[in-house]
């Protein structure tokens, strides 16, 4: 198949902000939080530097075998100060730096050679001073593969890393590992032109040296029988209270879905144990079960209310934000604006949605015609300044070969994330 899946965790995704109140609970899952104040977006400014540097790094062409543009962006603070970057089909080698044959503003992927070469993952890895140093990858120098290898399998099958978390080795280990967490995905036919979920992986990175150990499948989802209907989780991980909160969701918003927006759901895991698959427990609606199918949606109406396949989540205070592109449904925008949510508590309820800001394309994305912002992440963890950073990716939606190599292979802008930060205040 030639390249577009450029979408790395999808194109469907959502932001959410935050209304406000406040709210009084009894709390009974280890949180120790008994109220929250609902939260409101007061304000946002672009964020150019954290958008420069990986416009930076990526058209820096000393190595061939590095990041030139990707999506996915999910990120993680190391122990050392370092931040690690966890990136979903990202393209390698070398830009064209303008003046080109095109005259176009932006660098050019270098396709002389034909289509730009490009792998179904890897990782950045940023310094504690906020610079792009280095490309994670798998394979040799002169051969660069996944960093999470694809499996074997009679059709293709691939691996889209999503969030991450430090954590004990082992519960009470004073040793330390980075758990990444792994979409599992296979190849179909339409309207699934990114793959079909199968399941939820956790593969183990050593540090501070950052070497893969091994990868350990937590949920089997393949025997379900509608993709639309299967839940892979890692869209966001909150460590809190000595459990590892992990969001997921269906992966429903095909194209001939356009109304319809994907549905959160909720794990929970001590600490130490991530890549344990008898230690995860799914929020049946009522308490926490063994069984992953008796997880029942946490946000989601199929409607106005609900997710993108990828969302983000953060606790600020006493209170839990949840960000995403704004849902389908007769009064959702769809690809263009962020929203949010906010909770007391991580199961819900969830207040919203709230619409924030309108996330800004390049300047040259084609008069913003078939340019998209999607897959919204914050980043608690990295970058310095004001302001809550978060960041988004922009594709272009028509995903034929024709279309992507006429633009996203043509103007790395397209390709690339971009940030802003966001102010959040109490509502009034």
């Amino acid at each position: 198949m030639e390249r577009r899946q450029t979408t790395g965790a999808g194109i469907a995704l959502a932001l959410l902000l935050v209304v406000g109140l406040v709210v009084v609970l009894t709390d009974d899952d280890g949180d120790g939080a008994d109220a929250c104040t609902a939260l409101a977006v007061s304000g946002w400014t672009a964020d150019a530097a954290t958008t420069d540097e990986f416009a930076r790094y990526g058209d820096d062409a000393t190595r061939t075998d590095d990041w030139t543009g990707g999506d996915g962006n999910h990120s993680v603070r190391l122990p050392d100060g370092r931040t690690l970057w966890l990136v979903s089909d990202p393209y390698l080698g070398r830009v064209q730096p303008p003046p080109n044959r095109q005259g176009q503003p932006h660098a050019w992927r270098d396709t002389t050679l034909g289509t730009p070469a490009w792998t179904r993952n890897a990782a950045l890895v940023m310094s504690a001073d906020g610079r792009l140093e280095r490309t994670l990858l798998g394979g040799t120098p002169g051969a660069p593969a996944s960093l999470f290898p694809e499996p074997a399998a009679p059709l293709r099958q691939w691996r889209w890393p999503v969030h991450a978390v430090v954590e004990p080795r082992a519960p009470g280990s004073s040793e330390q590992v980075l758990r990444v967490l792994l979409w599992h995905r296979q190849e179909a036919q339409q309207p699934w032109i990114y793959g079909v979920p199968l399941a939820t992986e956790v593969a183990t990175l050593s540090l501070p040296d950052l070497r893969l150990e091994g990868i350990t499948q937590v949920d089997d989802q393949s025997r379900v029988a509608d993709p639309a209907d299967r839940v892979v989780y890692g869209a966001a991980a909150v460590r809190r209270g000595g459990f590892t909160y992990v969001w997921g969701g269906t992966d429903g918003r095909t194209p001939d879905q356009a109304e319809r927006s994907s549905r959160a759901h909720l794990a929970r895991v001590p600490a130490g144990r991530l890549a344990d698959r008898s230690a995860w427990r799914y929020w049946d609606g009522e308490r926490w079960s063994r069984e992953a199918a008796r997880s029942a949606p946490v946000l989601g109406d199929g409607g106005r209310r609900g997710v993108g396949s990828a969302f983000s989540v953060v606790r600020r205070g006493d209170t839990w934000v949840l960000f995403t592109m704004d849902a389908g449904g007769p009064r959702g925008s769809g690809l263009t604006t962020v929203a949010s949510y906010w909770a007391c508590r991580p199961e819900g309820p969830w207040h919203g949605p709230d619409k924030a800001f309108t996330a800004p394309l390049p300047d040259d994305a084609g008069g913003g015609s078939g340019a998209a912002a999607y897959n919204p992440q914050a980043h608690p963890g990295a970058g310095s300044g004001d302001g809550l950073l978060l960041g988004y990716d922009v594709n272009w939606l028509d995903a034929s070969a024709d279309t992507v190599s006429a633009h996203v292979h043509r103007n790395v802008a397209l390709y690339r994330p971009r940030f802003v930060r966001l102010h959040l205040d109490a509502a009034e």
